[in-house]
Formats: C-alpha cells, sequence, structure tokens
C-alpha cells in the first residue's frame, strides 16, 4: 500500500537485521513503517518462527498503510528477511500527509486499503481453518466407542507432540481444542476428550 508515497527524505532511517521482528499481529498503530529497502516476510508467527508465510514485500513499501489508514490493528506478523531500512512516521503525521492529498487520491487509496486488508484477513482465516480441519481429522481418527457407544479420545502424548505430528505449534493445539469445546464439538478435560458431535466434527475437518 502506498508504494509511491514516502516520508520526507530527511527523516531518519532505522536499521534492522535479518529475523527482526517488526510487528506483531494485533498490534495497536502509534506510528506508519515505511520500509525504504530490503525485504520483508508476512505471516504468522508462533513459538517465535514465522510457520506460516503469506507473503514477502521489497522496498520501497508502507508495511501497514492500510490498517493505519482504517484505524485497525496490523493483522499480520512482519519479520525482516534481509537486513532492511526503516523509516517510522507518527500515525498522525501519517493520516494528516494522506488527508492532505487531492479527496479522488484519498478515496482511491483507502478502497485499496479496504481491499488489501480483506484479503490478509481472509488468507489468515484460512490458514486458522486448515489448523481447525487438521486437529478434527487427528481427532476423529483416534476416536473410540465407549460403553455406551459415544466417542472418545485419549490423549496418550503431551500435547506438544501431538501438535508437532499435526505440525502446527503447541499454543494453536491449545486453541484450536479451546474454540472446539466452546463449540460443543468436544467435552471433558485432561487427557480423555468425548466427541458429542462427530458428525460436526467431521465438517470441521473436511473445511466445511
Amino acid at each position: 500500500m502506498l508504494s509511491n508515497y514516502s516520508p520526507e527524505s530527511t527523516a531518519e532511517c532505522e536499521v534492522a537485521a535479518p529475523g527482526e521482528v517488526l510487528r506483531v499481529r494485533q498490534e495497536e498503530l502509534t506510528s506508519v513503517l515505511h520500509l525504504v529497502s530490503g525485504r520483508v516476510q508476512l505471516g504468522i508467527l508462533e513459538d517465535g518462527q514465522l510457520r506460516h508465510q503469506l507473503g514477502v514485500v521489497e522496498g520501497p513499501f508502507w508495511l501497514d498503510g492500510a490498517s493505519a489508514m482504517l484505524g485497525l490493528p496490523c493483522p499480520v506478523d512482519m519479520v525482516t528477511e534481509t537486513r532492511v531500512q526503516l523509516r517510522r512516521q507518527s500515525l498522525d503525521d501519517f493520516l494528516r500527509s494522506v488527508e492532505a492529498l487531492p479527496k479522488p487520491a484519498q478515496v482511491l487509496l483507502h478502497d485499496m486499503a479496504i481491499g488489501y486488508r480483506q484479503q490478509t484477513e481472509l488468507a489468515v482465516s484460512r490458514l486458522a481453518q486448515d489448523a481447525e480441519a487438521r486437529c478434527a481429522q487427528w481427532l476423529l481418527s483416534h476416536a473410540q466407542h465407549d460403553s455406551n457407544g459415544a466417542l472418545s479420545v485419549t490423549l496418550s502424548q503431551r500435547k506438544r507432540l501431538i501438535a508437532a505430528q499435526l505440525g502446527i505449534a503447541p499454543e494453536t493445539f491449545s486453541r484450536v481444542l479451546r474454540n472446539l469445546r466452546e463449540h460443543g464439538l468436544i467435552m471433558g478435560s485432561g487427557n480423555v476428550l468425548k466427541l458429542p458431535e462427530p458428525g460436526a466434527l467431521q465438517m470441521v475437518a473436511g473445511g466445511g
């Protein structure tokens, strides 16, 4: 977003080494970062690693211009792929600069910001759905009928090991289990999980 618009060239440049986290998901913005040079990865951090990459941008580029224009938090984690140079502008100064543009340009940039934001949120949502689908598939494949004919799963391994099998972070596995429990698709605590709605869980497993 706003790749052809940059802060005053007199603004001091910051330098970041490869692997540095520039933005954290859902971080409230008080400044806006303009990538002068270098590459930055966009995605989702898990266990300190960018396990889900949604894209790479190269300077010059406004890293969070769309979110700033819409008054929303950052939708993704941003990690430097190479050594980068950045300029930081206060949110108020950035918004004043946008408001100084001709009205048609403001409308165009606002529409582009909405489209960019919607695409990013959709990509993040699909990643979350993918994790839920994998967890649901694992639960169904390990489910057994008890004496009453109900389905249940015994977690015979530590959650960290199960998460590794699924290719997700332990925090993601715990979050998905919590979401499934809140929706009534699993019940119980400890090492035994009951599956009261296997049909609904099957829909989650199929991405439905």
